[in-house]
């Protein structure tokens, strides 16, 4: 196993994700850290824009990410059914630390905080961390974690991480 120290343990399920080595028209697997698939993202190819399927191992889809151009800053949506639950937004102004926002739509708001292009960053809700991102628990090269804590919706924390990843890496 090549899970290294951790920082604080939120008890949530833990996924490691490869570091940007795909392409739009690449699949690639998420998976947890003994080594299930647990999410698939299949890349769509022939599209103007970045778009993304986060599905299942049997292939349900769970979300679609979606870029938003034409757009003063980086912007991708995030839809479950053909509506959209989340905006992911790189923020304008983010002075010592990169910062993101993901409007959930419903007056609630996560923002995605830390050294992002490192991966090594929080995501919070109502100033309460419920998500981890961290380069520093696997020695996999060109991998990281994703630990989710109980009671948040793991399918959106991971497309948020893929479209923070896809919009640090443009």
């Amino acid at each position: 196993m090549a899970l290294l120290r951790r920082h604080h343990d939120l008890g949530g399920t833990r996924y490691r994700m490869r570091e940007k080595l795909f392409a739009i028209g690449d699949d690639f697997w998420i998976d947890t850290e003994d080594d299930r698939h647990a999410f698939k993202v299949n890349g769509k190819a022939l599209r103007l824009r970045s778009t993304f399927v986060l599905e299942t191992p049997s292939g349900e889809a769970l979300l679609k990410i979606q870029e938003k151009k034409l757009r003063i800053r980086g912007t991708m949506e995030l839809e479950r059914d053909g509506q959209t639950i989340g905006t992911v937004k790189k923020a304008l102004i983010s002075p010592l630390r990169e910062r993101f926002t993901i409007d959930l739509g419903n007056g609630r708001e996560l923002t995605a905080k830390g050294n992002i292009v490192d991966h090594e960053y929080e995501i919070e809700r109502d100033g309460d961390k419920i998500a981890e991102i961290s380069k520093r628990w696997f020695r996999i090269r060109d991998s990281y974690g994703i630990e989710v804590a109980p009671g948040a919706d793991d399918a959106l924390i991971v497309a948020a991480a893929v479209c923070i990843d896809e919009m640090t890496h443009d």
